[in-house]
């Protein structure tokens, strides 16, 4: 069965699975980095904003064995979790004094999303774009948002610089940071065990790696525009030390003095991006350096 069979006998076997209080349709969408999703949207009766749900993870699932009809499944249990449980108002995202103290922003990687950023306002960032969504609800699976245009601003009758503003105000506020060890991490998501020790084979409990993001997890790596937060890593780590991005989800730090070359690191980023991070979720392909003595993140 190709991908787009696949598609279409699940949108078959959810529909069938749904009473008429449910539309159910193929969505097709540009996510980050230019990327082509497709996905089910499962639009409730009685209110006016519902998720998509994308198939990609789930032909994967399909590829190695689970049944067309466990996937349908699966999509629905997912949806009672993710499901919008009200509408807004209607005229909610018109009004800019409602929707003001939620504005939020995202970084991404600006070559990447050239046309995407014809539309909408952003800032420059080294060579990524900081971008601006209206943040509609926070659950554990991430973030409902609707992403800033240009033609928001026109209805709003707002420019840019102010989006801006409200955005570095709001987005420590409402999605705070969360700063870890990498081993207290893994520990955490139970993903793997750390099995190597430190080149003598003695363990003096000293971290080398950190992992910076927000507490949800989902578009984190923006944590490192929060105020202070680069500095306050610099004064705890006492020296200078590197950004890796590992997505758009959250960086790795990585103190300069257990570094073994700055191309090193770039290969790293290069390797990880290609073998183990979805296209739509890079960042960057190399290290970030930061500077405590300038102040400063360099690329």
């Amino acid at each position: 069965m190709t991908y787009f069979q696949f598609i279409h006998a699940v949108e078959d076997k959810v529909k069938e699975s749904t009473a008429g209080d449910f539309s159910i349709y193929v969505h097709s969408a540009v996510k980050n980095n230019g990327t082509k999703r497709h996905g089910l949207t499962i639009a409730e009766k009685g209110i006016n904003i519902f998720p998509t749900i994308y198939l990609e993870e789930y032909y994967r699932k399909f590829q190695n064995g689970i049944s067309v009809e466990r996937i349908a499944k699966e999509i629905l249990n997912l949806y009672g979790e993710v499901r919008f449980r009200h509408s807004f108002e209607s005229e909610f995202l018109k009004d800019y004094q409602k929707i003001k103290d939620k504005i939020v922003y995202h970084l991404v990687n600006r070559r990447a999303n050239k046309d995407l950023l014809e539309e909408v306002p952003y800032e420059e960032y080294l060579d990524l774009a900081v971008i601006y969504y209206v943040l509609l609800e926070v659950n554990p699976y991430g973030m409902a948002s609707l992403m800033i245009r240009d033609e928001h601003l026109e209805m709003w009758n707002v420019t840019a610089k102010e989006v801006a503003v409200k955005a570095h105000r709001n987005t420590r506020r409402l999605l705070p940071y969360e700063f870890r060890t990498m081993s207290a991490l893994m520990e955490e998501l139970s993903a793997f065990q750390e099995e190597e020790g430190s080149g003598d084979g003695e363990d003096d409990g000293k971290e080398f790696m950190y992992v910076l993001s927000n507490r949800i997890r989902s578009y984190g790596a923006a944590a490192i525009l929060y105020e202070n937060q680069l500095e306050g890593i610099g004064a705890y780590l006492e020296e200078n030390y590197y950004v890796l991005p590992s997505s758009i989800h959250e960086v790795i730090i990585v103190p300069e003095s257990v570094v073994p070359g700055r191309k090193e690191l770039d290969l790293l980023v290069e390797d990880v991006n290609e073998t183990q991070v979805d296209a739509e979720e890079r960042l960057s392909d190399h290290a970030y350096y930061y500077d405590c003595q300038k102040r400063r993140l360099n690329c």
